[in-house]
C-alpha cells in the first residue's frame, strides 16, 4: 500500500515523486512506502492550512464538539484496523496497538467537550467605565510532532487539542 500526502483536500505523490518504504520490523518485509515530501510540499500544505483555518474558525464551539465527537466514533469503528497497522507498522503487540486506539478516541472525546467550554472572562475594573473583557479567540494553524511509540494517542492529542480550540 502506498500512502500519498494530503494537501489541500486531495491525495498526491510528493513534488519529487519519491517514496519511503515502510518496513515491518518484525521481519523487514516491505509493507508499503509513504509519499516523501519536499520543501515546496510542505509550503502548500502550509498555505491549504492556512486557508482550512480561515473556514474552520467560523464554526461554532458547539459544531466543532460536534465534529469531535463523531470523529471519536470513527475511531472506535475503526480500531481494529487502525490497531493492526499500528502493530505492522511498529511492531508493537495488537492488544497495545487496540488499547491505543482507544485512548485516542477517548482522548477526542475529551477534547469534544473542552471545545464547549471556550470561555472568555470578566476582569474587575478599577473604574467604573471600563469594561474589561477577555474573549478567547483562535490565532492560527499550528505545527504539531510527535513521537514515533504511541503514533495514534500523542498525534490526537494535538491534532483534537488544535480543532477543539479553533
Amino acid at each position: 500500500m502506498h500512502t500519498q500526502l494530503f494537501i489541500d483536500g486531495a491525495w498526491t505523490d510528493g513534488a519529487g515523486g519519491q517514496q519511503i518504504p515502510v518496513l515491518n520490523p518484525a521481519t523487514g518485509a516491505t509493507e508499503g512506502s509513504v509519499a516523501h515530501a519536499r520543501n515546496e510540499d510542505l509550503e502548500r500544505a502550509a498555505a491549504s492550512a492556512d486557508k482550512g483555518f480561515r473556514e474552520w474558525k467560523r464554526r461554532s464551539a458547539f459544531e466543532r464538539s460536534k465534529i469531535l465527537r463523531r470523529a471519536a466514533e470513527l475511531i472506535r469503528e475503526r480500531a481494529d484496523a487502525i490497531a493492526r497497522a499500528m502493530t505492522i507498522e511498529e511492531g508493537k503487540p495488537l492488544h497495545e496497538s487496540r488499547a491505543e486506539t482507544m485512548s485516542a478516541a477517548d482522548v477526542t472525546d475529551w477534547f469534544a467537550e473542552e471545545a464547549r467550554r471556550t470561555y472568555g472572562r470578566v476582569i474587575p475594573s478599577r473604574s467604573e467605565d471600563v469594561l474589561q473583557l477577555i474573549i478567547k479567540e483562535p490565532v492560527g494553524p499550528v505545527a504539531a510532532f510527535s513521537p514515533w511509540n504511541f503514533p495514534v494517542v500523542l498525534a490526537t492529542r494535538k491534532i483534537a487539542g488544535a480543532l477543539a480550540a479553533g
